[in-house]
């Protein structure tokens, strides 16, 4: 039996193809031939109102929409997360639509302790990330920071583990061959929910 895949498209951009796009269909392709259960999610094609204090996310409830994403990321086994990098981080859409899915009770049971328990072990993911600079100046030369703020706050602290990362710099400048190639890269991944 397949593992349940649950892949995240965070590309803010619904309306027109971009590389996210491509790559987290590359994806899919390659999960389904393996024979992978796999559910998309694209917040861009979501409405939700953003969080404006820490009480909404403490004790507020997700929109209805939101909350059946929180339940299958609770079923999943593996998690994909898919986005281009803006700012040195993920795009605004996706940042919101993280704070409402990460509520407590679903990846944290009290994420004010600094060891609370992580209510998603077991789990694994991936993140996906394009970006303009070169991969290797945003891994070494600026420390990752948001591509690591994700895999050690958010997902390294709910259990999630391993977190692996695909990175793809330079996305505005890729040739029609090494966008083939990178397709071709992620359809592998998906074959081996990895």
């Amino acid at each position: 039996m397949g593992a349940r895949i649950l892949l995240i498209q965070g590309h803010p951009d619904c309306h027109r193809p971009h590389l996210c796009h491509a790559l987290a269909q590359a994806y899919v392709d390659g999960a389904h031939a393996a024979g992978h259960e796999v559910e998309v999610v694209e917040p861009a094609r979501m409405s939700f109102p953003l969080l404006t204090c820490p009480s909404e996310w403490w004790h507020g409830s997700p929109p209805p929409q939101l909350a059946a994403v929180q339940d299958a990321i609770q079923h999943a086994d593996h998690l994909v997360f898919v986005y281009p990098l803006w700012m040195g981080d993920m795009p605004a859409l996706m940042r919101g639509f993280m704070e409402h899915v990460t509520r407590p009770g679903v990846f944290m049971d009290d994420p004010q302790r600094s060891f609370g328990a992580g209510l998603l072990g077991g789990r694994s993911a991936r993140l996906v990330v394009s970006m303009g600079m070169p991969a290797v100046i945003y891994r070494w030369g600026y420390g990752g920071y948001g591509v690591r703020m994700m895999r050690r706050q958010i997902l390294g602290r709910a259990g999630i583990r391993p977190v692996r990362t695909t990175l793809i710099g330079r996305a505005h400048a890729l040739s029609a061959e090494r966008v083939a190639m990178w397709r071709d890269h992620l359809c592998r991944l998906g074959g081996s929910a990895a």
